[in-house]
């Protein structure tokens, strides 16, 4: 059985297409820089070349319809049509209230995606048109499945999820923190225990999912207690254009000052800040590292910022779990940037923090330990697999 996962982020588009029957990725890559400019398509077929197509992508759709067209490329395709893809499963960022499980996509979860446009204004809108763009160009009848990003930070427990409104909100409007890239984070607290030969229940991990959206998690024997995002993806640290945490009092200071309309304010929060705002420069972090490398102020704050951030989030979980045993780096940023790693982990020296520099310096996108042997914490960087944990509940769903 072949399934197409698709994961359409913010400004990108992952894609694994596997046999699942033989665990066997046929064909790999991803969507790069969408609605950025110089944006490009990575197409990586198993046992050939990596394909680099750059190509303009303005919308998720064009992308979407660029890797269909590369898996069944005459010269370099890994299928003859697209007949052989059995099913498709999507990552979904937000549900609401209404799903905590993985789901096969009808009219009712398509209605509810668009209703949680609002919840994830830039992830929900781009699952959909995935989602459409599948449908759009796959042979009817060809299952979809929407796999939610926030069904593994269920576990945490009111106090972590509650916010201090009058209860009426949540009673009325379900306002709480639900968290995001759960997917992810499961996949990366269970692979790091795996990896380190522990039981997850013994270890309490924090996992920082570094990329154009980041969060952390605390995983306390295996289970999610606490995350940096909230109702929506806009909470914890800076980001490439989300603001992350700010005082709410700035919000209506703000609109009042420029007279923006709500719209217009969720924007500029979501779209128009992060360390973009901060920069002038991009919400990419290697355009960020080349215009600070070559002198930009700006561009260094913002990258200061971020690992500042996110050190506080490191410092603050290990606290509510009572202490951590593992951090973990994953995604784009912390499976590939040295310097950001090395930055979130300087002054945790009180914790038992101590990386290896050497280790550390250079490495990209491989499972290691990059502490030192005297650390008391372990720090490891564990790329994630979000695709293949979608496949497999694609796989469970569809059969």
């Amino acid at each position: 059985m072949n399934i197409l996962v698709i994961n359409c982020g913010s400004s990108s588009a992952k894609f694994q297409l596997f046999d699942i029957d033989n665990g066997k990725v046929l064909a790999k890559g991803n969507a790069e820089r969408i609605g950025i400019g110089n944006s490009k398509l990575t197409y990586n077929p198993d046992g050939g070349k990596a394909i680099v197509i750059e190509q303009d992508m303005p919308d998720h759709k064009v992308a979407v319809k660029m890797i269909l067209d590369a898996l069944v490329n005459p010269e370099y395709g890994v299928i003859a049509s697209v007949d052989e893809i059995a099913a498709v499963g999507h990552r979904v960022l937000h549900a609401g209230k209404y799903y905590s499980e993985s789901v096969i996509v009808n009219d009712d979860v398509k209605r509810v995606i668009r209703e949680c446009f609002p919840l994830g204004p830039l992830h929900n809108p781009a699952n959909l048109i995935g989602i459409e763009a599948c449908e759009s160009v796959l042979p009817a009848g060809t299952p979809q499945v929407a796999v939610f990003d926030t069904a593994f930070h269920q576990t945490m427990p009111p106090k972590a999820f509650m916010y201090a409104l009058p209860y009426e909100y949540y009673e009325k409007y379900d306002i709480r923190r639900y968290g995001f890239h759960g997917t992810s984070h499961r996949y990366v607290s269970k692979r790091t225990a795996e990896f380190l030969g522990k039981d997850p229940k013994d270890l309490k991990i924090i996992t920082c999912h570094l990329g154009n959206g980041s969060s952390f998690a605390a995983v306390d024997g295996g289970k999610c207690v606490d995350t940096s995002m909230g109702l929506t993806p806009l909470a914890g640290i800076c980001m490439g254009t989300r603001t992350g945490d700010i005082d709410p009092a700035i919000v209506p200071f703000i609109m009042n000052k420029e007279g923006l309309t709500p719209d217009e304010m969720d924007t500029l929060l979501n779209k128009k800040s992060g360390v973009m705002g901060i920069s002038g420069v991009s919400s990419d972090f290697r355009d960020l590292a080349k215009a600070a490398n070559e002198g930009n102020e700006r561009a260094q704050l913002a990258l200061d910022m971020f690992a500042y951030q996110g050190k506080k989030i490191i410092g603050s979980f290990a606290a509510a779990m009572g202490g951590v045993d593992v951090i973990v780096f994953t995604a784009g940023i912390g499976e590939n940037t040295d310097t950001m790693r090395a930055a979130m982990c300087k002054d945790l020296e009180f914790l038992g923090v101590e990386i290896d520099d050497e280790i550390n310096t250079g490495l990209r996108g491989k499972e290691a330990i990059i502490s030192k042997a005297s650390s008391k914490v372990t720090v490891c960087v564990i790329p994630t697999n979000e695709e293949l944990a979608i496949a497999q509940e694609t796989e469970a769903l569809v059969r």
